[in-house]
């Protein structure tokens, strides 16, 4: 896992491999939570080189944006593919969580002004 800032205030995490239950997910969580102790509340997992993730991943996933919002910041992901895209479109979560093809689409509007 490595992290980098794309711009002031968004910070992708870049994943690849398998993601499963036990110290996979445990590593994602903990991440988050280090980025939200430093005030990096607008990340971007970026996915591209992810293989195959399991249900507790997706379940450590959305445990990270509850981690974000609860410190007002937001998760987005982006490079989701194949069987990978269609999981997070199956199980729902691309309703709570937005999808982009790329982190530079991702990160174009992100975070969003408010008025």
């Amino acid at each position: 896992m490595a992290r980098e800032q794309v711009k002031a205030g968004v910070t992708v995490v870049r994943m690849k491999g398998s993601i499963h239950s036990g110290p996979d997910c445990r590593r994602v969580e903990r991440e988050v939570e280090d980025l939200v102790q430093a005030r990096q509340l607008h990340l971007i997992f970026d996915l591209t080189g992810v293989t195959h993730i399991d249900s507790a991943a997706i379940g450590s996933i959305v445990k990270c944006l509850t981690t974000l919002r609860r410190a007002n910041g937001d998760l987005r992901m982006a490079g989701l593919q194949g069987m990978l895209e269609g999981t997070m479109r199956l199980t729902k979560v691309d309703k709570v969580i937005a999808i982009f093809p790329t982190t530079a689409e991702a990160s174009a509007d992100f975070p969003k002004q408010t008025a």
